[in-house]
């Protein structure tokens, strides 16, 4: 009888899927991964024999070290392949379902002129220290992000990009002056849960200047923030890497446009 090799990448109708698995490199089930760290010693053979130490008490074993480059005199960077024994059980992983429509622009143009009757106010910075503004500029930017274009494009929104390093007071005075909607954050940096920090200040201080029940709609995103975090940031919404524009208008329009009509008698 012969056997043959099933494609992890094709799906066949009759065949159910297991709930547990385990990860896949060279053989279906054979646990292999590959993970990368630093540690702070000088690239020689004791270095790679700590490194191979750290994935053993990791878990992988055996384990095989495939890559290790010197980072300055102090540090080498290490690159292991081995296998775990570790499942995976699927029934236990939480996603977090998009719960609004995504709309074209020209549908959330629609809504807000027909609902709202005024332009939508969004006030975007990267906060604290953070310099990279590749993110806040990807969503609020005419050019946008992957194919889309960003939040300037649409006529019914009125943009305030503030750029980098911008402080929290300032943030909030320049909110409170544009009467924002949204106040749009962006956290890069993530050294020491920087973002984490950064954004609990941020959200603190909206709710110290503002009365209750009038403090604007809080976003923040970057790659690093964990989905439905929202609550215990102190925010109303969270996003994460690979977020594109359209993602953030259409939840504007649900979360401000849509929501004020629910209001209204």
């Amino acid at each position: 009888m012969r056997t043959g090799v099933v494609r992890p990448d094709v799906v066949r109708p009759d065949v159910v899927r297991p709930d547990v698995v385990r990860p896949y490199g060279d053989t279906t089930g054979d646990g292999m991964v590959q993970v990368s760290f630093t540690l702070p010693v000088p690239h020689d053979k004791r270095a790679e024999g700590a490194a191979l130490q750290l994935a053993s008490k990791m878990g992988l074993e055996p384990a095989l070290l495939v890559h290790a480059k010197a980072m300055g005199p102090d540090f080498t960077f290490f690159v292991v392949y081995g296998s775990v024994r570790h499942l995976v059980d699927l029934r236990e992983v939480t996603v977090v379902e998009r719960e609004f429509p995504l709309l074209t622009p020209s549908e959330v143009n629609k809504a807000i002129r027909s609902r709202l009757r005024r332009k939508l106010v969004v006030v975007g910075a990267c906060i604290g220290t953070d310099a990279h503004t590749v993110g806040i500029d990807a969503i609020l930017n005419i050019k946008g992000f992957a194919g889309e274009k960003g939040l300037e494009y649409y006529r019914e929104l009125k943009v305030v990009n503030l750029g980098a390093q911008v402080l929290v007071p300032e943030l909030v005075s320049r909110a409170r002056s544009e009467r924002a909607d949204v106040v749009m954050v962006s956290q890069v940096v993530t050294q020491k849960d920087a973002h984490l920090q950064n954004t609990a200040v941020m959200s603190a201080a909206f709710r110290e200047a503002y009365p209750a029940g009038e403090v604007p709609l809080l976003v923040v995103g970057g790659p690093r923030f964990e989905e439905g975090s929202a609550g215990r940031l102190g925010v109303d919404r969270v996003f994460g890497r690979g977020t594109t524009p359209a993602e953030v208008a259409s939840y504007l329009v649900h979360a401000l446009v849509d929501g004020k009509e629910q209001e209204q008698p």
